[in-house]
């Protein structure tokens, strides 16, 4: 178990900056409707509304908007949403897995397909890039919970596999199978994590240069944008010379 390696963030998501910030809050409130039209609006019984709540709430979306999204679930005219999953490249043969939700596939299979053709990427068919990923139970914490070697040492008490800290925030990963136990461990000790959820994380990363940075990250972001996608997930890195020349 790795506790002190410098943190890497596997999922591609953008800050809540204003512009974006009602387009943010209409994801989290789907995600918080089908997890309590799933599981039930009383969150102390269900995992994932809870798990859903709390990353609500680390985006400071405000109470009234979580206590909306909640008493949709029982509304009669609710769109019947699905999960639906795509797998495709990005520039630079990076691999990408996209999660959404949908109350119609064919428009978001569509658009999600646009978006990697008209950014250098193809979609590809289901387990063509999965299968590079491992499926995880992922718990974040603001830095301000603790050391790296307090969490370091919760985590591991709790079952946990890996630990990873920066200045940050502090990422906690494990096996899908124990993600409820050490999921609820880490509550009794560190408090409630901002998110708890399951995740894709890349077993290899791939080394992204300048000459396909800046189209990689066009489509993450096309990607992103869609009000149908909730995560995306990619295998790359950057090194400090390409992110200053992206930001440049």
């Amino acid at each position: 178990m790795a506790g002190h390696s410098k943190f890497k963030n596997i999922m591609f998501r953008k800050g809540a900056q204003d512009a974006k910030r009602s387009k943010l809050f209409s994801k989290l409130a789907k995600e918080i409707t089908v997890a309590a039209k799933m599981g039930g609006p009383d969150a102390a019984s269900n995992a994932r509304l809870r798990s859903a709540i709390a990353a609500a709430k680390a985006q400071s979306m405000p109470k009234d908007n979580i206590d909306r999204a909640i008493k949709r679930s029982t509304s009669g005219d609710l769109e019947n949403y699905e999960e639906v999953q795509y797998e495709g490249f990005g520039p630079g043969g990076v691999s990408v897995i996209v999660e959404a939700l949908t109350d119609n596939r064919n428009r978001t299979a569509s658009e999600v397909r646009a978006k990697f053709s008209k950014n250098g990427g193809n979609l590809g068919a289901s387990g063509s890039v999965s299968h590079a990923f491992d499926r995880v139970g992922m718990m974040k914490y603001p830095a301000k919970v603790g050391s790296a070697e307090k969490v370091f040492e919760a985590a591991l008490e709790a079952g946990a596999e890996d630990c990873q800290s920066d200045e940050e925030s502090h990422e906690i990963t494990c096996a899908v199978e124990d993600f409820a136990s050490v999921r609820d461990a880490l509550e009794t000790t560190l408090g409630e994590a901002e998110e708890a959820r399951l995740i894709w994380k890349p077993q290899t990363n791939v080394q992204v240069d300048a000459d396909n940075a800046a189209t990689l990250m066009k489509m993450l972001s096309a990607l992103d944008d869609d009000d149908d996608v909730q995560n995306v997930y990619a295998n790359f890195e950057m090194s400090d010379e390409v992110m200053e020349g992206l930001s440049a």
